[in-house]
């Protein structure tokens, strides 16, 4: 028992530390690729060729004069940004970032909480934190933050539905809920993404992913032009940084779930060690994949951010309800007539 939770606990500051880490370099890739696709320079003055940028960021943000305005409802204001960063915390849990690792005789899962209602848990907690959009519009007592929390609160629930429902003919082929079998499925035959009767639920579950974490196009709870920055405009100092961080590390959480669910997680296909590891080199390769994964799935984040305009309010409900939500339950009959029809197992 007291080995199980020293690991256990071992995993856990291992995954956030990786996470965290990703997360602030995400920021700096997000910078760079904007300077790249504007054709100007982007940042290199911190460190060599601005590598420690990240670092003189949060510094500043931990730095500058934490800011309680007098309007706002203080015990809410301040839960507001906690509800957006611990929900995507708490969600990497369930998801698998390799097989295994043999350390010291013992066989450790690549996975902190290894469940089998994986998939559960990240939409039920990814719902959490539009309660702290929410609470940070509300409390914030003015009225464009007011503004983005109930468009935030509108888009959530449209768009959960649809991340839901996209999701289950992946679930209805490998037939569990445990995110580590969906995986060894995968690396068995092939990764999701090359079946074509899943390919609308990939599409789905992606354009979804990004109304879920207010990306572009989907970033109206923000909307600079038009709400100054949403629900975090009376937030300064780390509140305000807790915001971003939540935001990077929802994105996090969605790409690692893409890749495990559509693209194979650790597995690459006709590789040679799409088995579980027997080595330790074997299992380290394997979280390389993952990661690699992951970081393609980040950059076309960023990329779609500085490409494509923002919708209007009125077409983000309308893609949501009337195309998405048909489309996800049309879809969940075509792969079943597929797979009886075919035998697809």
């Amino acid at each position: 028992m007291i080995e199980f939770v020293v690991i256990s606990f071992l995993k856990i500051i291992a995954v956030i530390s990786v996470m965290m880490g990703i997360v602030a370099y995400t920021v700096m890739l997000e910078r760079w690729v904007c300077a790249w696709m504007q054709d100007r320079i982007g940042p290199n003055r911190v460190g060599p060729f601005g590598l420690l940028q990240p670092m003189a960021d949060g510094v500043k943000l931990i730095l500058k004069e934490d800011v309680l305005p007098h309007h706002v409802h203080k015990v809410l204001y301040t839960l507001g940004p906690m509800l957006v960063l611990i929900p995507a915390l708490i969600n990497i849990g369930v998801v698998p970032w390799g097989s295994n690792l043999p350390i010291f005789g013992r066989d450790i899962k690549c996975v902190i909480a290894d469940l089998n209602i994986g998939i559960m848990l990240p939409f039920a907690f990814a719902a959490l934190s539009v309660y702290g959009i929410v609470l940070a519009g509300w409390a914030s007592n003015s009225k464009y933050p007011f503004l983005g929390g109930i468009r935030s609160s509108a888009q959530m629930i449209s768009y959960e539905v649809c991340l839901g429902l996209s999701v289950v003919p992946v679930f209805m082929q490998v037939g569990s809920l445990n995110l580590g079998k969906v995986v060894e499925y995968q690396a068995g035959h092939l990764p999701f993404i090359c079946y074509p009767h899943m390919w609308l639920s990939f599409i789905i579950f992606l354009v979804s992913a990004f109304a879920e974490t207010n990306r572009t196009p989907f970033d109206l709870p923000e909307a600079e032009q038009e709400l100054v920055g949403g629900y975090n405009t009376e937030y300064s100092s780390m509140k305000f940084g807790m915001f971003f961080m939540g935001e990077y590390a929802a994105m996090f959480v969605m790409s690692a779930l893409i890749v495990t669910l559509f693209l194979g997680g650790w597995s690459l296909p006709f590789a040679p060690f799409n088995a579980p590891a027997t080595t330790l080199l074997v299992g380290l390769l394997h979280v390389g994949v993952f990661l690699a994964k992951v970081g393609g799935c980040l950059f076309f984040y960023v990329w779609v951010r500085w490409t494509i305009p923002r919708f209007r309010y009125d077409q983000l409900m309308a893609l949501g309800w009337k195309v998405f939500i048909p489309l996800t339950i049309l879809n969940i009959l075509i792969v079943g007539t597929v797979m009886m029809i075919f035998g697809v197992k």
